[in-house]
């Protein structure tokens, strides 16, 4: 398997030394601190695959999203986070605990790699395949994911969070009521392209066909969370 550089190096920002040891590391960060200030109720964990490489598509309407699968997922997961986030000393504890920093404005290389390099080492990757925080219901997608899901073959697992937008906290007012309830609802793994379809093309028409199917599935999973959980 080829070796993934170390940061700094040309390709990418997280290495295979660091990236499983600090995300777990992140992981055990988000568990205590999403069940002590919140009352996450998840489900659907075991839908994820025990091991080999995953992507955790996760709906984005709030801050708190991404931390909070971090914290309930059955495994470490490296998130791609905008590198605005990476300031004052927030910088360095997401590069230690195996995120992966993008440059949105352009085709980041580095982070390209960086991601490839996670599922190429068998990892869960977390992609807000919206782009950027809104509604979270999944209306606008951007062709990231499908492109790392053809690309790795890595099977997508939808992720609804409910709830983390909904209501404001009295003390903080920038994160959900302390103790109130979360959803995690996660989804059945799903490839990005029909194998009765030409599964494995990809071309720019493959990527774009595959994105109307991804969101089609995400989008139905949102539903069927909202069902479920009442939200």
């Amino acid at each position: 398997m080829r070796r993934h550089p170390r940061r700094g190096e040309a390709g990418g920002h997280v290495t295979s030394e660091h990236s499983e040891r600090g995300a777990e590391v992140g992981r055990r960060i988000g568990v205590g601190l999403m069940y002590g200030l919140w009352k996450p109720r998840v489900l659907g964990a075991w839908r994820v695959p025990a091991s080999g490489p995953v992507i955790l598509a996760v709906n984005h309407s709030h801050n708190l999203d991404g931390p909070m699968v971090m914290g309930v997922a059955p495994r470490p997961a490296h998130f791609l986070i905008k590198q605005e986030a990476f300031v004052g000393p927030l910088g360095p504890f997401l590069d230690a605990i195996g995120q992966v920093r993008v440059d949105r404005s352009t085709a980041d290389r580095k982070a390209i790699t960086g991601a490839l390099g996670v599922l190429e080492r068998g990892g869960v990757l977390g992609i807000f395949p919206e782009g950027t925080r809104g509604d979270g219901d999944f209306a606008s997608l951007r062709a990231g994911l499908a492109y790392f899901a053809v690309r790795s073959g890595a099977p997508i697992v939808p992720v609804a969070v409910l709830g983390s937008a909904e209501r404001r906290s009295r003390l903080i007012r920038q994160v959900p009521p302390l103790r109130g309830r979360v959803d995690v609802v996660f989804g059945d793994p799903f490839p990005a392209q029909d194998a009765a379809d030409g599964g494995g093309r990809r071309t720019r028409k493959a990527l774009d066909e595959a994105t109307v199917r991804i969101q089609g599935k995400l989008g139905a999973h949102l539903e069927n969370a909202r069902r479920l959980t009442g939200r």
